[in-house]
């Protein structure tokens, strides 16, 4: 597991060395990643290690601080919350959003002349981009916080969470109407891969932190499950591009 910390106090390439090396002495913590530049510091760890454990290391230097994130906060509230309950019970919602969008999708999809692969991936991907931009503006801000902890854009400018929201809603529309079809595949193809490169990061990172997906609404962890919704995503716009 990884959870981020800010630190304060570092000035220089020095200090940076001494953090991480008082850090990584602690047993069980495999590595820690220090950016000087934001004053944070990523801590794997093989289990969970308190917080006053971490400051304890650096008490020799007082200079340096050490304090839990808003990162770190939502990583326990994961793990309390994962613990207690099932996969399905976690997932439920994703789950029953994808049936529901499976089921208007097909439907959609059939007609007098036969079934229509393409508009059934038309209609998904409307609908998917729709509703869980719907989640998204209930709490812009609060996905924004979620989407800059693992995304390769936000992490660097924090306006890109608001941005994408407003991005996944002109999707939905775009599809919906099926208005300039390339162009909104080209679009989705882009941004999704993207998404997915900071998703796969993170999961292969064991990092615990909020899938931002449904936005602040439901406390779903990052899994694999978010891998194979944005590679979904990715491979129904490529399909489509090349039909």
């Amino acid at each position: 597991m990884t959870h981020t910390y800010q630190i304060t106090g570092m000035t220089c390439g020095g200090c940076l060395a001494k953090v991480q090396k008082l850090l990584t002495a602690i047993p069980d913590i495999q590595k820690a990643d220090i950016s000087l530049a934001e004053g944070t510091a990523d801590i794997t760890m093989l289990k969970h290690i308190p917080t006053t454990d971490l400051q304890k290391a650096l008490a020799d230097y007082p200079k340096y601080q050490l304090s839990e994130t808003h990162n770190h906060t939502v990583a326990m509230a994961l793990n309390d919350d994962t613990e207690q309950k099932t996969w399905i019970q976690t997932y439920k919602p994703i789950l029953l959003i994808g049936a529901y969008l499976l089921s208007i999708a097909f439907i959609a999809g059939k007609s007098s002349d036969g079934f229509s692969i393409q508009t059934t991936m038309r209609v998904f991907m409307g609908g998917f981009f729709l509703v869980f931009s719907f989640f998204k503006l209930l709490d812009v801000q609060g996905f924004a916080d979620s989407y800059a902890m693992y995304d390769l854009i936000a992490k660097r400018i924090k306006a890109w969470g608001y941005v994408y929201v407003f991005i996944e809603l002109s999707l939905g529309i775009l599809y919906a109407t099926n208005i300039l079809p390339k162009l909104t595949n080209g679009i989705t193809l882009i941004v999704m891969s993207i998404s997915l490169i900071g998703v796969v990061q993170s999961v292969l990172n064991k990092r615990q932190i909020r899938c931002a997906c449904l936005g602040s609404v439901f406390n779903l962890p990052m899994s694999t499950l978010t891998i194979i919704e944005d590679a979904l995503m990715i491979g129904m716009s490529l399909l489509i591009l090349l039909l």
